[in-house]
Formats: C-alpha cells, structure tokens, sequence
C-alpha cells in the first residue's frame, strides 16, 4: 500500500497542476466570453448566463482530466456512466436545487423581465436587482432585498409594470349631488390635460362612475410617461390640479357620512355620542 501510495504521487501532483490550469483558464474564458457578449445586445442577464455556463464547461473538462490522470484505468466513457448513474440520486436528493437552476436558466433566456424592471409577483413589488442560477433578488422600495427562488418567480404569475414606459393611472374623484355633472366633468378634463406630465397622445378619460353614498364620483384616467416622469409624482399632480379646479369651480367634494337610526328610548345627546 504504502509502495502504490508512493507511485501514485506524480499522478496526483500532475492533477494538481491540471486542476491549477483549469483554474487559470476558467478566469481567461470567462474574461473572452464577457468581452465577446460585450458587443453583442445581449442583455445583462443572459451574458451572465453565458459567463456562468462557460465557467462550468471549463471546470467539468479540467476536472475530467485530472480524474482521469489520478486513475488512470478510468476512460472518459466510464467516468460518463458512473456520472449518470450518480445523477440520478443527486438528482432526488438536490431536486429544488436542479429546479431552480433549471428556472433561473430558462427566465434568463426570457424577452421579458430584465434587471432593473420593477416586478411584481406572489405580493412581492420591487425592482430586480439580480439574476442568479438559484434566484432572483427584487429589492424593494421600501429598501428591504427580497431573494425569490427562481421556480416561485417561474411557475407563478409575475407583473413587470415597466415593461413599457408609458403607464395608465386611475383615481376617482366624487362631486356633491346638487352639482353640475357636466361642469364638473369638463372641470376635471379640462385640469388633467393641462399637465405637461400627462401624455397628451393617450388622452384623459373621464366617466361618470356610480352613484356614492355622499357623492356622485367620476373615473378619472390618464396615461404618462414614466421614462422622465415619476409614476406617483404625477398622480400627485393630477389630484392637486382636480382640486385647485373644482375649488375654482365652486364645486364641492362631499364627506363621507354615517347614517343613524335613533332609538325613541334613547336620549339625543347618547344617539350623537354614539355616532362620533
């Protein structure tokens, strides 16, 4: 044992080596393959897959090789057999890992969902900072990182809002009875296309809504551009601009009320307590 052990040391000194070179010609792969992919219009993510498949390639080639120099009576085709026989209960015993890996390649190989988009997906909303072979990381506005396993954001639903920059918006505006539908719908229109932040190809939509316990509301939509302008800053502009100009127009918005049946027991002063 100890005479084999002795004989088997430049066997294991030239895998070293080997492993060593792999080593080194991982990093000068996988620094081609980025400056390759660099002048592509690839995007970010799939270059990273590209990187990331190259280093694996390299490093089961290299290793492959020093097996084989280690032991010398094992063939490329055996080392092949015995790897597939192995895969198998690699596979049962790291099946959410291979699952993973498996989504994160396939949602890098997606048109959609970039990195930087802003997702939404099983009550996660934020922005995709990352895509890994294992997960994805959605940092979200809140500042709180959130790292998805690949499978969830594969098999569920997921909402990219900046899939395209131009986004519709929604508010709802409620005006008092006795007003002036009409003027109170031109009002409206007339303060929401005023806004430069408003995209003025789309239009403003304005409807006459339901019927309110306290008020007759209107629908108010409006589509901007959220390439140069902030999504919530603009809602924010559009119910400023609706108020200044129902204010103008001496029109009311009504308070919500609360309707009370009183008792004939029941003092006056107890049924008004009872409604604050």
């Amino acid at each position: 044992m100890a005479h084999g052990a002795v004989a088997i040391i430049p066997n294991l000194v030239i895998a070293l080596i080997v492993v060593i070179l792999t080593w080194i010609a991982v990093r000068i792969a996988v620094r081609i393959v980025g400056k390759l992919t660099e002048r592509t219009k690839l995007r970010q993510d799939l270059r990273n897959l590209i990187q990331t498949l190259t280093r694996i390639a390299t490093w089961i080639v290299g290793l492959m090789i020093a097996a084989t120099i280690v032991i010398p009576g094992l063939s490329p085709g055996g080392l092949f057999a015995g790897l597939g026989i192995g895969a198998v209960a690699i596979g049962f015993a790291f099946q959410d890992i291979f699952e993973n890996f498996l989504a994160g390649v396939l949602i890098m190989l997606r048109d959609k969902m970039e990195i930087g988009d802003v997702v939404e997906s099983e009550g996660i909303l934020g922005t995709v900072e990352k895509i890994t072979l294992r997960e994805t990381h959605i940092r979200q506005f809140s500042g709180e990182l959130i790292m998805m396993p690949n499978s969830m954001m594969f098999k569920n639903p997921v909402k990219v809002i900046t899939d395209v920059p131009v986004r519709r918006n929604d508010i709802v505006i409620g005006v008092s009875y006795d007003t002036d539908l009409p003027t109170a719908e031109a009002a409206i229109r007339k303060a929401v296309e005023a806004l430069e932040s408003v995209d003025k190809d789309k239009g403003v939509d304005v409807y006459a809504q339901e019927f309110n316990s306290s008020s007759v509301d209107f629908l108010v939509r409006f589509w901007t551009d959220t390439g140069g302008n902030d999504y919530l800053g603009v809602k924010s502009e559009v119910v400023f601009a609706i108020k200044q100009a129902l204010d103008e127009a001496d029109i009311e918005i009504p308070f919500p009320y609360i309707t009370h049946t009183f008792k004939e027991d029941v003092p006056i002063a107890d049924a008004a307590k009872d409604a604050a």
